[in-house]
C-alpha cells in the first residue's frame, strides 16, 4: 500500500535570497534533493526530488521578504539511519549552520530518537531525525 503524501510544498521565507541559497544547497542536497530553480532566480529558489512539470511535488522553497524574522516553528525532516543523521549535520555545520544541537540520542522524546537541530541564518528551525533503534 502507497503511504500518502503528507505534504505538497514548503514555502520558507528568507531575509535575502542570493546570501540564503548557498546555505540550502548544501542542506537540501544533504538530504537528497535539488534545486529545481535557475541560479539566478530572485523571485523564490525551490528543491525537490523529481522534475515533474509544471512543478514537482513535494518541493522546498525560498521566499525572499526583507522583513522576515525567524520564530519558534520547527521543519522536521526524516532520515532513514543515524549515519543520514550525522551527514546531513555535517553539511549544515559546513554551510554555516547556527545554535547546533546534535547530533545526540534524545531519550526524553524516545528511546530511539536521533536527531540534529540546528537554524538557519534567518533563525528558520530545523531538524534532521531517525527514529530507528541502531548501534552509533
Amino acid at each position: 500500500m502507497a503511504i500518502p503524501r503528507f505534504i505538497d510544498h514548503v514555502d520558507l521565507r528568507v531575509r535575502n535570497l542570493a546570501a540564503s541559497t548557498p546555505f540550502y544547497d548544501a542542506f537540501m542536497t544533504a538530504l537528497g534533493l535539488h534545486r529545481i530553480t535557475p541560479d539566478d532566480s530572485t523571485e523564490w529558489t525551490g528543491y525537490a526530488y523529481g522534475d515533474e512539470k509544471p512543478l514537482p511535488t513535494p518541493f522546498f522553497g525560498l521566499i525572499p521578504d526583507p522583513a522576515h524574522a525567524g520564530g519558534a516553528n520547527r521543519i522536521a525532516f526524516a532520515a532513514d539511519s543515524r549515519r543520514e543523521v550525522d551527514r546531513v549535520a555535517a553539511a549544515v555545520v559546513a554551510a554555516g549552520a547556527a545554535h547546533v544541537e546534535g547530533p545526540e540520542l534524545c531519550a526524553d522524546y524516545h528511546e530511539s530518537y536521533y536527531a540534529v537541530f540546528f537554524e538557519d541564518m534567518d533563525g528558520n528551525r530545523f531538524e534532521v531525525v531517525c527514529h530507528r533503534a541502531e548501534a552509533g
